[in-house]
């Protein structure tokens, strides 16, 4: 009997070691496998990654968000310009150079030194990029526009008074532009009105 339980418990002993090791076998390779596809889910990623950008980035396209964005940034800066009588807000130099910029300055200052102000909003529409050139010396981009002023209101600066101004004057008009990158980033360089209503 002692033989028989000896020989039991030797056996039990053996399958279990037998057990724990399978079972170690099992685990690690469940840990490699997993740590394995673990690893391949890392790579995949970093590899998508590093490959969507150079696909997609496309000079061309991404001069032509870049141009708009400014562009939209550029009347934003306007607005704040035109609405301070002294002439000081909106940090236009950051969105606009050259004859863009030192128009705005003066028909601004010309628009405060009558007393006036302008207050509300201005609304680009439809801005289309009709050609952009990225391998010049200075990369530019030429917007064609819609700009709607019709909610962009003249008024005294005193008394917010509306001041009287043309009735036939267009307040949704066709804008052409012209956008460079300067090592700063994008400015305003161009903007001509043309004359047609859109």
């Amino acid at each position: 009997m002692q033989h028989r339980a000896h020989h039991s418990s030797v056996h039990f002993r053996k399958i279990a070691a037998a057990s724990v090791t399978l079972c170690t076998l099992l685990a690690l390779t469940a840990c490699s496998s997993s740590d394995e596809s673990d690893q391949a889910a890392d790579k995949s990623p970093v590899t998508a990654e590093s490959e969507t950008p150079t696909a997609s980035a496309d000079p061309r396209e991404t001069a032509k968000k870049e141009a708009i964005a400014a562009y939209d940034a550029y009347w934003q800066a306007m607005e704040k310009l035109y609405a301070d009588p002294s002439g000081k807000s909106g940090r236009l130099s950051q969105y606009a150079a050259s004859a863009a910029l030192a128009n705005a300055q003066n028909d601004a200052k010309l628009a405060h030194g009558r007393g006036n102000v302008l207050v509300g909003d201005v609304a680009i529409t439809e801005p289309t990029v009709t050609k952009a050139d990225t391998n010049g010396k200075i990369p530019n981009v030429i917007l064609s526009s819609c700009l709607d002023i019709s909610k962009w209101e003249t008024v005294d600066a005193k008394t917010k008074k509306p001041v009287d101004l043309p009735d036939n004057r267009l307040l949704k008009y066709l804008i052409v532009s012209a956008v460079e990158k300067y090592p700063e980033g994008w400015r305003v360089t161009r903007d001509e009105p043309q004359g047609k209503s859109c």
